[in-house]
């Protein structure tokens, strides 16, 4: 009988590549989950387990949650199902966190979403390990997810340092204030000019912006933001600044959400470059994220 594993990363197979790397990258056993459809829609799922029918006392469970909405429903019977085989500590590497935006109710009646799958994911696992969440009112992830251990990861500073590679001396432009952060960190260590725009928001689809005091003229700007979603704030924020003087605008986001249309609208505003991070699959992916998460994941499961 084979030695029992210390640990595993578990995974989905339409995530087996960014599974790979970042079992390598941290030293895990990479196994999949198996999945099967039903003809009505509903999920079976089967773990990896060792010859005794176990898993180890400790896990690791990869579910990156952009279109999330089957992908909670996964992580439910995969947690809990983890748990029936012997896992004691169940840690979530979510490299994009979904329902986060939603932390108030604007409107009577409206679900805060941030809790209620905050509260859900709280439920399922020990540690929660992310990049970049869409937090605005709160100031810890562990706010929002109920969990001993939340580790936050940013991709500023890896997209900080392909911008210095690609684009020396660029001037970084935030599209809105909740952009500032990023802007500042990507600014800091390369010691870029940066300054960030002021949104107002009408809608998902309708936005004014106003650029800051700065003189683009000449410049090869680089709009950062933390996840671009249908693309309009960032396209209309190209278009100003061109109509500014600035030679060049390219984007740098961490989360490549591009819902619809929103590449080609950057496109049609004037964009050159695209770049993100690989938290989510995307065309765009230029920074690889595994290292950073896996020295979080080890970090983790030293505890």
């Amino acid at each position: 009988m084979s030695a029992p594993q210390a640990s595993c990363l578990l995974y989905f197979d339409d995530e087996e590549a960014p599974a790979l790397r970042l079992g390598q990258a941290a030293g895990l056993p990479a196994q999949a989950i198996e999945r099967h459809r039903f003809p009505d829609g509903e999920l079976k799922l089967r773990l990896p387990v060792d010859d005794t029918g176990r898993l180890p006392l400790r896990a690791v469970l990869l579910r990156s949650l952009h279109q999330p909405n089957e992908k909670l429903v996964e992580l439910l019977l995969a947690a809990r199902t983890a748990r029936s085989l012997g896992v004691q500590h169940l840690t979530l590497v979510a490299p994009y966190l979904a329902y986060m935006r939603q932390d108030i109710a604007f409107h009577p009646g409206e679900a805060v979403s941030q809790q209620v799958v905050g509260g859900f994911l709280g439920g399922l696992c020990d540690a929660v390990i992310t990049v970049d969440p869409h937090l605005h009112r709160i100031d810890r992830l562990e706010q929002a997810i109920p969990v001993p251990q939340a580790v936050v990861l940013s991709g500023a500073e890896p997209l900080a340092d392909l911008i210095a590679l690609r684009r020396p001396n660029a001037l970084l432009v935030g599209p809105d204030g909740e952009s500032a952060q990023w802007i500042a960190q990507a600014a800091a260590r390369h010691g870029f000019d940066h300054a960030v725009c002021t949104k107002v928001r009408h809608g998902d689809r309708q936005v004014a912006i106003e650029l800051p005091a700065l003189n683009a003229q000449g410049r090869a700007v680089v709009l950062l933001d933390d996840m671009a979603s249908t693309g309009r704030t960032l396209a209309l924020a190209a278009r100003l600044l061109l109509q500014a003087g600035a030679a060049s605008v390219d984007v740098a986001v961490t989360h490549a959400l591009f819902a619809g249309d929103a590449l080609q609208a950057l496109r049609d505003a004037g964009v050159g470059e695209v770049w993100s991070t690989d938290c989510i699959p995307h065309p765009s992916n230029a920074v690889a994220m595994a290292g950073p998460l896996a020295g979080a994941l080890r970090s983790v499961l030293a505890v």
